[in-house]
């Protein structure tokens, strides 16, 4: 399954896209989504749609992952972030793709086994866990752990379910 992992943010929304075949993962494409700091906020929430739906129609993946918002110091930062967090949540909704969410501490943990690792400790690891994919920025690397935290939770949960129906038999 092909899988887009989005890192949500205002100035910079990190995406990277793998593919999960059982085990196996691999790099498929990343990026980031910038908009001007100079426009209004609308129009840059725009931009970061537009620029989505473009990436979920060329690329066609199967799912998306979301990393949640944490909550800063400054509550009209958390505001706009929520903004366009939302705006991220909404693209793929649209094409009526699944949409998982995950917090920043689960994420880490799936992709270094740590809930504290810092950022580059886990864009240590992903490019450890994508051989290699050159991971360009700290966005599109944020993005793409999503995803890989994404490939194993579904991974897991598809041997649950395949446990819990032997169990019904």
């Amino acid at each position: 399954m092909r899988i887009i992992g989005l890192d949500p943010g205002l100035r910079a929304t990190g995406w990277g896209i793998i593919l999960a075949e059982g085990n196996r993962l691999s790099h498929v494409a990343h990026g980031t989504i910038r908009t001007n700091p100079d426009d209004e906020l609308a129009y840059r929430l725009r931009t970061v749609h537009d620029a989505l739906t473009e990436l979920l129609a060329e690329w066609q993946p199967g799912a998306a992952a979301v990393e949640e918002t944490f909550v800063n110091k400054n509550p009209s930062s958390t505001l706009k972030l929520g903004q366009v967090r939302g705006v991220v949540l909404l693209a793929p909704a649209q094409l009526g793709l699944p949409v998982a969410e995950y917090a920043p501490t689960v994420i880490k943990k799936a992709v270094v086994g740590t809930g504290a690792a810092d950022k580059d400790q886990v864009h240590a690891m992903v490019k450890r866990l994508l051989p290699g994919c050159n991971v360009t920025g700290a966005d599109a690397a944020d993005a793409l752990a999503v995803a890989i935290c994404h490939a194993h939770n579904a991974a897991t949960a598809r041997v649950i379910r395949s446990a819990e129906l032997r169990a019904a038999r």
